[in-house]
């Protein structure tokens, strides 16, 4: 037993001055994080509206850090290769992402190839921004309100049509679960991309749909489009005069498309801190604001902590609005 005894406390005296070193060694990289280029991920092509929010964070951090911090196109299946590879890279605060609602909440329960469960792959460093969408329809329907589709929904079951740019993209998804939470059976006619529906929206070929803000505003200023309402809990910043779904028909409705940085799992403390820090003071800059408002959404900070528990809450929701909607997997 005392043999015993004395093997342990030989064992621990090793180990402790080991632990302790190892300890030191993370203190001091984090410490001088970052000391070379961060590289920032994003999973559709160049231009589009995460692209450009991602490049406007990165621009920002550069000058925040002082180290240059890049962005890197990784297009395909929704965003799940970025997903895949920022999931496997080294968690150290050098490789991250700028995630959406679609490749961190939808996506993830639609490819069946991809067994990623992003609220245990990333760690959350703050929310970026929100831009909603708005419910458009095409001036000859007989639409002047969120419950005036409601009701043409329900008197017509199966006749009512509403666009999307492609299957398990947002305008897609807030479409089913208005379908869900009014009750109505309406028929989802799927794009390969917003720009093809909202032209046949444009010439009276489909009902209605719900679109990227940015995308419609200058027809909905124009009359060739009507808006009725927006998807968010709170009213556009880049449009204020729309009412919100919630305000006018249902009662807590949200569906937005949200831009979030997000790290591997493991990432140090310290390193998420400093990162969140610095999109808190960038995303606070008055000029930053403008141009998250022209790009159609407003910049939205968040702690880790609420990032993290807000992407369980959206994988949750979707995962839900999916199985009830029947919508198949995709490989």
């Amino acid at each position: 037993m005392h043999s015993m005894i004395a093997r342990t406390v030989r064992v621990c005296a090793c180990v402790v001055p080991t632990l302790a070193l190892g300890l030191m060694q993370v203190s001091a990289q984090t410490a001088k994080y970052p000391d070379r280029p961060i590289k920032i991920l994003v999973g559709f092509a160049a231009g589009g509206g995460t692209d450009v929010a991602a490049r406007i964070l990165a621009q920002k951090l550069t000058e925040g850090l002082g180290q240059t911090v890049l962005v890197e196109n990784r297009p395909g299946a929704s965003g799940m290769i970025a997903d895949e590879a920022v999931a496997k890279s080294a968690p150290d605060g050098y490789t991250l992402m700028v995630g959406t609602q679609t490749t961190l909440a939808v996506a993830p329960a639609l490819y069946r190839k991809f067994a990623l469960d992003p609220a245990k792959e990333f760690a959350g460093v703050s929310m970026a921004g929100i831009s909603p969408l708005v419910l458009v329809v095409h001036p000859s329907l007989p639409a002047h309100s969120v419950k005036d589709v409601i009701a043409l929904a329900k008197a017509k079951p199966g006749a009512i049509n509403f666009a999307s740019g492609g299957v398990g993209t947002t305008p897609h998804m807030a479409g089913e679960l208005f379908a869900l939470e009014a009750g109505l059976k309406i028929v989802h006619v799927a794009y390969r991309g917003e720009a093809p529906a909202i032209n046949d929206l444009l010439g009276g070929q489909l009902h209605f749909m719900f679109a990227n803000l940015s995308a419609v505003i200058g027809n909905v200023k124009a009359g060739t489009l009507r808006a009725l309402a927006v998807t968010s809990a709170k009213r556009a910043a880049a449009a204020p005069d729309i009412p919100t779904i919630a305000e006018t028909a249902l009662p807590g409705f949200e569906a937005a498309t949200w831009f979030a940085l997000v790290a591997p799992a493991g990432t140090p403390r310290d390193v998420v801190v400093r990162l969140n820090t610095e999109v808190k003071r960038l995303l606070a800059q008055p000029d930053t604001q403008r141009r998250f408002v022209d790009l159609g959404m407003s910049s939205e900070a968040s702690t880790p902590e609420a990032l993290d528990g807000y992407i369980k809450s959206e994988i949750a929701k979707w995962s839900k609005v999916i199985k009830s909607a029947n919508i198949p997997a995709a490989d």
